[in-house]
């Protein structure tokens, strides 16, 4: 389960996220955050 498969890359890697309990949270607070952002420049046109 995730994205990568974690023993080939180990040694590349400086750092894989587990799944689940990754960064999908702070991908949606951050996505969130910039929609708030972009509305609240346009509203301030």
């Amino acid at each position: 389960v995730g994205d990568v498969a974690h023993t080939p890359v180990a040694e590349l890697a400086s750092a894989i996220t587990p799944v689940p309990g990754g960064v999908g949270p702070m991908t949606i607070a951050m996505l969130l955050q910039n929609t708030l952002q972009a509305w609240q420049q346009l509203e301030s046109r």
